[in-house]
């Protein structure tokens, strides 16, 4: 989810540069372009993943979709 939150800042800053716009002093194409890389950082983290690794590695069970179908 954190990776395509971070294709549509890309693409924000794609099309603010191709136009050669500006969301004011703020939002600038820079600003989504770090944005992105932020998100891209913690989805490679593992952030947002759905996973739930946590604590003792999540009780030691794997739900897959044929195991639950048996």
């Amino acid at each position: 989810m954190l990776a395509i939150a971070a294709a549509v800042s890309f693409g924000l800053a794609l099309l603010l540069n191709l136009t050669d716009a500006s969301l004011g002093d703020t939002f600038g194409e820079s600003t989504f372009v770090v944005i992105g890389l932020i998100l891209i950082a913690l989805h490679l983290g593992g952030i947002g993943s759905g996973t739930r690794a946590g604590i003792g590695g999540g009780g030691g069970r794997s739900w897959n979709w044929r195991r639950t179908r048996r």
